[in-house]
C-alpha cells in the first residue's frame, strides 16, 4: 500500500534583515550568517531584543512560580504545613520519560524539606498494568501507609472520582500537570496546570516536569535557608522532560531548555549524575543538542517501562549518586531499548499488514487492534502511522486484561491541524477511560465496543474536519551542496546550532537540495539482544550536485536502500552531528525524497499550475490559454475529479471561480427542503431534480437523503425521469413514525453537516495543494 505524499512548501523567503545578520555573525564571526537570519525572520523575530532573547537565556526574563496565583501560594503553604507536622508526602508520577523526570525533579526538590524514603515518598504506575492518572487501588495502598498528602506530576487533573476517594480517606492532593483541563476545577488543595494559562502566556506550554520544577522553586523562594543544593542542578531533568515530551520551545520553555541543556552538556566532565553521564556515553552523545535527548536519552528512560511496565529503576537512574550503580542501570537501560526497538518493529510490520486491508481513501482514522501487540510500544508505532499516513492513529491490545472482561487498552497519535483529544471526547461514552492533549493520548475501552467506536470517531472526523488531506512539509531553506559542504559542515552546522534548542513551535530547519543524485547507499542492521539481525535500521549514502565535486554524507532512519529512487532527486534534510559510521561526523538526515523533475514522465514533469484560484476575484481573469471554468463549489471530490478530467481531456487549465461565502446551517436546509416539498404537494407541480438541487444548493447524495426525509413525515415522492412530483401533507405521527422521523432527519443533516465542511474546504484549501490531490487521485 502506498502512503500519501504531502505535499512540499517553501516558506516565504524574507528580504534580507542586515542587522540580524550581523547580529548573529557577532556571536560566531565564522558563519554567514544570512541562513540562520532567513529562518528568525520566517519564525517571526522582528527586533534585536526578541533576537536576543531568543538566542540567549541569559538575555530572557524568565516568569517566577507567583504567576500561577493563590494556586502556587496554596500548595506552598500547605508543604510546608507537612513538613512542620512531619507528615507523609507521596509524589505520584508517570511512566513516560516527562512523568519520571517530574518525579526525579519532585523527589530530588523536596527532598531538600523532607527526608527521602522516611516522610517522602514516590509512585508511578506500571505501565503495562495500569493506566495513566490516579487509581483507587493504589490510593489504598498509600493510604495504609499513612500518607496524609499525595502531590502529582504529569498526571491527575482528570481523575475527579479518584480524587474524591483520597479525601475519604483523609489525603490531600497538589495537582501538578499540564494535559488537558477538566470542565471544572477539581477538588484539591492546589491546582497547577500550564493549560489554565491564556494563549501566549509564557507558562502556557510548560510540561509535567516544568511545572513539577516551578513548584519546587516557589517552595525554595519561600524557605531559602533550608535546602543545600541549589536549584539549578535539577535544570538538566527539567530540559530532558520537556523535550523528551515534544512540548512547544517558546516563552519559559524555551528558556529552560536552554539552560538545561547547559547543564546536561557539564555531566561528561565531572558528572553530578553518574546514570545521566553513562547514558550519554553508551548512545555517543555529548548532551549538548536537544536530539541528544530525543534520540538518545529519551528513548532509553521510555524503554524501561514501555518493556518491563515499572518505571522505579528510571527515576533512579536518574538520581543516584552511586557510579556503580548507576552503570549498571545504564546498561540495562541499553539492552532494554534494544529490545524496544525489536519489540517496536514487529508490531510496525504487523500493523502494515493490517493497513493493507484498509481502504485509506475512506478511512480518516486509523483504529487498529491486535491481541498479542504489546502495550508499552503502541504510542511510537502510532506516532509512525500518523506521520507516514498524514492522520491520526489509534492503536490498541488486550494484553494484560482478563479473558473474561476483555479491555482494549492502546495509545493515540495524531498530526498537525487535527485536535486529537476533542475527537475522542467525543467517543467518552465509548470509552473506559482517556486522557492525554491535542497531539497524543491514552484510551482504554471494552473490546465489544470496538466496531462502533471505529465507526464513531471517524464520522465525528469527516463532519467536524471534512475531507482531509494531509498537512504540507515546510521546508525552510532552498540550499546547494555547496552550501553545505564548505568547511566540511561545520560552518552552516554551527550557524543553525544557534537557534537551537529545536523542537514544537521551533522546529529544525528543513532544507531543500534540488537536483542531486544518492550514491554509495547501504543498507546498516544493528544487533538484537538474541543475536538476531534486525534489517534495515538505517539506509547510508552519499550526496551529490552539480555545485561541487564534494561528495557529503547522509542517511534515512527506518528505510532500505531500495526504497531511494534511482537518477536525479530531491531531497528535503536536516544537518546533523554524530556517529554515522565508526566516528562522529556531520552529515544529512533524509526527512523526505522524490523523484527530480528531469526524471519524472512527461505527464508527472508538467508541473505548471493548472488550477487557477479565482475564488475571491469578482471578474473573469486575462489568459492566453483555454481555460474551463468552475462557477459553482464541487460538492465532493468526485465532482472535482469529473471537472479536473474534463479539462486535462480538452488540454485547458481548470479555473475554481466559484465564491467563497459562509454556509447556512443544515437546519436552514432542512427547513427550505420542507417548505418546497408542502409548495409543490399544493401546487401539484412537478420539477427537476437537477433544478431542487440547484434551489437547495445540496449535492446529490444530500438529496436523496432529504426525500427519504421527507417520506418519513408524510409525503408521497413521484420520481419519473429525472423529476419529482409530490403529494400529501405531514399529518400527526405515532411515536414510532415520530421516532423514525426524526432519525432519518437526522440522517439528512449528519449526511448535509458533512457536505458543508467539504464545501468550507474547498473554498479555503490552497490551490496547490487542490493541485497535488487531484494529481494524485488522477494517477490512480
Amino acid at each position: 500500500m502506498r502512503s500519501p505524499q504531502s505535499p512540499w512548501q517553501l516558506k516565504p523567503q524574507q528580504s534580507s534583515q542586515d542587522w540580524l545578520v550581523e547580529l548573529l555573525k557577532t556571536r560566531l564571526p565564522q558563519c554567514d550568517g544570512h541562513f540562520g537570519a532567513q529562518i528568525l525572520g520566517q519564525r517571526g523575530i522582528q527586533d534585536a531584543d526578541a533576537a536576543l532573547a531568543f538566542l540567549d537565556s541569559t538575555h530572557y526574563q524568565p516568569t517566577p512560580p507567583s504567576a500561577f496565583g493563590v494556586e502556587m501560594e496554596q500548595a506552598v503553604e500547605r508543604l510546608i504545613q507537612a513538613r512542620d507536622r512531619q507528615e507523609t508526602v507521596f509524589i505520584w508520577g508517570d511512566f513516560d520519560a516527562d512523568g519520571i523526570t517530574a518525579t526525579s525533579v519532585l523527589w530530588e526538590g523536596l527532598g531538600q524539606f523532607f527526608t527521602q524514603d522516611q516522610t517522602l515518598h514516590f509512585f508511578i504506575p506500571n505501565r503495562l498494568k495500569e493506566s495513566h492518572g490516579l487509581s483507587m487501588s493504589a490510593i489504598e495502598a498509600i493510604a495504609t501507609q499513612s500518607a496524609q498528602l499525595i502531590v502529582t506530576c504529569d498526571t491527575g487533573s482528570s481523575d475527579a472520582a479518584e480524587i474524591a476517594y483520597a479525601q475519604q480517606l483523609g489525603i490531600d492532593i497538589i495537582i501538578t500537570d499540564h494535559h488537558t483541563l477538566p470542565t471544572e476545577r477539581p477538588s484539591v488543595t492546589a491546582f497547577l496546570n500550564s493549560r489554565t494559562f491564556a494563549k501566549g502566556h509564557p507558562l502556557v506550554h510548560l510540561s509535567g516536569v516544568a511545572v513539577a520544577y516551578k513548584l519546587v522553586e516557589a517552595l525554595y523562594e519561600k524557605l531559602p535557608h533550608i535546602p543545600q543544593a541549589p536549584l539549578e542542578d535539577l535544570l538538566d531533568l527539567v530540559a530532558i522532560g520537556l523535550i523528551a515530551d515534544l512540548v512547544q520551545l517558546t516563552g519559559d520553555c524555551r528558556y529552560l531548555a536552554q539552560k538545561g541543556l547547559l547543564r546536561l552538556k557539564q555531566q561528561l566532565g565531572k558528572p553530578t549524575r553518574p546514570g545521566v553521564a553513562k547514558l550519554l556515553e553508551l548512545c555517543n552523545r555529548t548532551g549538548d543538542r536537544p536530539s541528544d535527548i530525543s534520540f538518545g536519552l529519551g528513548p532509553r528512560i521510555n524503554a524501561l517501562s514501555r518493556i518491563h511496565g515499572d518505571a522505579r529503576e528510571g527515576v533512579e537512574l536518574l538520581t543516584t549518586r552511586d557510579p556503580v550503580r548507576a552503570a549498571v542501570l545504564a546498561e540495562s537501560a541499553e539492552v532494554t531499548n534494544l529490545c524496544r526497538k525489536e519489540v517496536q518493529q514487529r508490531v510496525t510490520q504487523e500493523a502494515q499488514i493490517y493497513l493493507e486491508r484498509l481502504d485509506l481513501e475512506s478511512t480518516s482514522v486509523i483504529v487498529l487492534s491486535d491481541p498479542q501487540w504489546p502495550v508499552g510500544v503502541l504510542g511510537l508505532v502510532a506516532s509512525q502511522l500518523a506521520h507516514t499516513y498524514g492522520r491520526p492513529a489509534i492503536l490498541l491490545s488486550t494484553a494484560g486484561s482478563t479473558p473474561d472482561l476483555p479491555t482494549l487498552r492502546g495509545s493515540a497519535r495524531s498530526v498537525r491541524g487535527i485536535d486529537l483529544y476533542t475527537l475522542l471526547q467525543q467517543q467518552a461514552h465509548l470509552l473506559d477511560r482517556f486522557g492525554g492533549h491535542p497531539f497524543a493520548a491514552g484510551l482504554s475501552l471494552p473490546q465489544e465496543n470496538l466496531p462502533l467506536f471505529t465507526a464513531s470517531i471517524n464520522q465525528c472526523f469527516r463532519q467536524t474536519i471534512g475531507q482531509w488531506t494531509p498537512p504540507p512539509l515546510d521546508i525552510d531553506l532552498e540550499v546547494t551542496l555547496a552550501d553545505i559542504v564548505r568547511d566540511g559542515g561545520v560552518s552552516l552546522f554551527r550557524e543553525l546550532q544557534q537557534l537551537e534548542p529545536y523542537g514544537m513551535g521551533n522546529p529544525a530547519p528543513q532544507l531543500l537540495i534540488r537536483h542531486c543524485w544518492l550514491e554509495r547507499r547501504r543498507g546498516s542492521a544493528f544487533q538484537g539482544t538474541d543475536n538476531r539481525k534486525v534489517r534495515y535500521k538505517k539506509t547510508r549514502f552519499m550526496v551529490r550536485d552539480d555545485s561541487t565535486s564534494t561528495p557529503f554524507p547522509g542517511v534515512w532512519w527506518g528505510h532500505d536502500p531500495e526504497a531511494l529512487p534511482e537518477g536525479c532527486c530531491d531531497v528535503v534534510v536536516e544537518l546533523e552531528y554524530g556517529q554515522l559510521y565508526k566516528q562522529p561526523e556531520y552529515h544529512l538526515r533524509l526527512t523526505a525524497v522524490r523523484p527530480a523533475e528531469d526524471n519524472l514522465s512527461t505527464e508527472q514533469r508538467s508541473r505548471e499550475p493548472w488550477l487557477l484560484d479565482w475564488r475571491q476575484q469578482t471578474a473573469e481573469q486575462p489568459s492566453a490559454k483555454p481555460i474551463l471554468r468552475l462557477d459553482q463549489c464541487p460538492n465532493d471530490w468526485q465532482e472535482l475529479d469529473l471537472w479536473a478530467q474534463q479539462a486535462n481531456a480538452q488540454q485547458e487549465k481548470l479555473a475554481l471561480a466559484y465564491p467563497v461565502s459562509a454556509l447556512p446551517e443544515a437546519t436552514l436546509k432542512w427547513r427550505q427542503l420542507a417548505g418546497l416539498a408542502k409548495y409543490l404537494a399544493r401546487t401539484q407541480n412537478c420539477v427537476s431534480l437537477a433544478a431542487v438541487q440547484e434551489r437547495l444548493g445540496v449535492g446529490g447524495r444530500s438529496l436523496s437523503f432529504g426525500l427519504e426525509a421527507l417520506k418519513s413525515v408524510g409525503f408521497k415522492l413521484n420520481l419519473k425521469a429525472e423529476t419529482i412530483s409530490l403529494e400529501g401533507q405531514p399529518d400527526s405521527l405515532t411515536e414510532d413514525e415520530a421516532t423514525a422521523a426524526t432519525q432519518a432527519i437526522q440522517r439528512f443533516l449528519n449526511v448535509l453537516a458533512e457536505e458543508h465542511f467539504q464545501h468550507e474546504y474547498f473554498q479555503r484549501a490552497p490551490v496547490a495543494q487542490l493541485q497535488q490531490t487531484l494529481e494524485q487521485r488522477l494517477m490512480g
